[in-house]
This record gives structure tokens, C-alpha cells and sequence, in this order.
């Protein structure tokens, strides 16, 4: 790992993530580079999670993400929710619609769907692996939430980020990314069967 790249890991909270749950062994030592992908290398502005006024006609515990604000909201009770920074799909990746959390990971492992495989090779000559393990470089952070319609995988995901410098911006095959500490914060919040609204 480049030396800059190691700063930005420790600055990012990546390191405190760690502390919250130990990373399992990376199965492999080859190195792939997410954060340099689509011009992610530049620095973010987000400065954290917090809470706001917020109305909805959603119960307590369901989540709203507003891809056009790049926030993720946690509906609380008394008309407020914690609105976190998040990075979404890119062009081409949005989507919108209701799903509901049915699995949840620490420290998930990452399987490149097939067609994303084919399409970074043809687009950008970059040979996914065709799995990762769960690790501080897998590019699904230290915690992931899985999206389903009915029992349907919808191959979406809300997780954690090894690039904390994309946060705001539209980078993804359409996954929700947070920072590595704010997924952990999330995570401990939401229970399975969680409604999760995209618009």
C-alpha cells in the first residue's frame, strides 16, 4: 500500500473500525486499487453524520436515501433522523425504488457480480477478482447491509468504504457507500427487515 494511501486509511477512521471489530486474514496479497478508480483520489468535504429535523410518514428504524443529496436518513422518532454522507452510483447505476435489509456482514466478502467483471475489463482493462475477502482493502468496508426484494438480491448494498474521499459523489455500480465508521454506527442500528426507500 502506498505510503499516501496508508494516511489516508489512518485519517479516515479506517484504523478505528479495526478496533470495532477485527479484520479477518485477507486470503490474498495481490493488491487491487479501488480508491484510484473514476478520479477518486480527491478529498471529500463530508464532515460527518448528524442529526436534523426531518418529516416523514415512515415509522422509526426506516431508512431513506436521497441519491440527489448523496445523504442516507435514519428515521428517529419526533419528527428527526441522523443524516449521513453516502456515494452513490455513478451514471449509468442509479436506481430508485423499495428494498428491505435481509443479511447483514461484518467485514463482508466481496463477489464482483459477473457483469461487472466483464464490463471493468472491457472498459478499463482492470481484472477484478472474482472474490475478496472481507479486509480493510476490500472495497465493502468494514460492514455491509444486503438489499432485497421480496427474496430476491437485488445486488445492491449499503456498506463501508476503504475510499472515504468518495463520499458525495456518484462512483459506485449503484451500491450506497459510507465511511468505515458511520456503516458501524449503521449497522448497530438497523435490524433485519428494515424498509429502505432509494428516490
Amino acid at each position: 500500500m502506498k505510503q499516501t494511501s496508508r494516511r489516508r486509511f489512518l485519517a479516515s477512521g479506517a484504523a478505528l473500525a479495526l478496533a470495532a471489530g477485527a479484520a479477518p486474514a485477507l486470503a490474498s496479497r495481490r493488491k487491487f486499487n479501488f480508491t484510484t478508480a473514476f478520479g477518486a483520489n480527491r478529498h471529500s468535504t463530508y464532515r460527518g453524520k448528524r442529526i436534523v429535523r426531518y418529516a416523514t410518514r415512515e415509522k422509526p428504524g426506516t431508512i431513506i436515501i436521497v441519491t440527489r443529496e448523496r445523504a442516507l436518513y435514519y428515521v428517529l422518532p419526533g419528527g428527526k433522523a441522523i443524516r449521513y454522507g453516502i456515494g452513490v452510483g455513478r451514471q449509468g447505476f442509479t436506481w430508485s425504488g423499495v428494498a428491505y435489509i435481509k443479511r447483514k456482514q461484518k467485514w463482508p466478502a466481496w463477489h464482483p457480480p459477473k457483469e461487472m467483471i466483464e464490463r471493468e475489463l472491457k472498459q478499463y482493462g482492470r481484472r477484478l477478482p472474482d472474490v475478496m475477502e472481507g479486509g480493510p482493502r476490500n472495497p465493502l468496508g468494514a460492514r455491509a447491509m444486503y438489499l432485497y426484494q421480496g427474496n430476491k438480491d437485488t445486488l445492491y448494498r449499503i456498506h463501508g468504504t476503504n475510499a472515504p474521499q468518495t463520499i458525495g459523489r456518484a462512483v459506485s455500480s449503484g451500491c450506497i457507500r459510507l465511511i468505515n465508521e458511520e456503516v458501524i454506527d449503521l449497522f448497530n442500528r438497523v435490524k433485519l427487515g428494515t424498509k429502505v426507500i432509494v428516490l
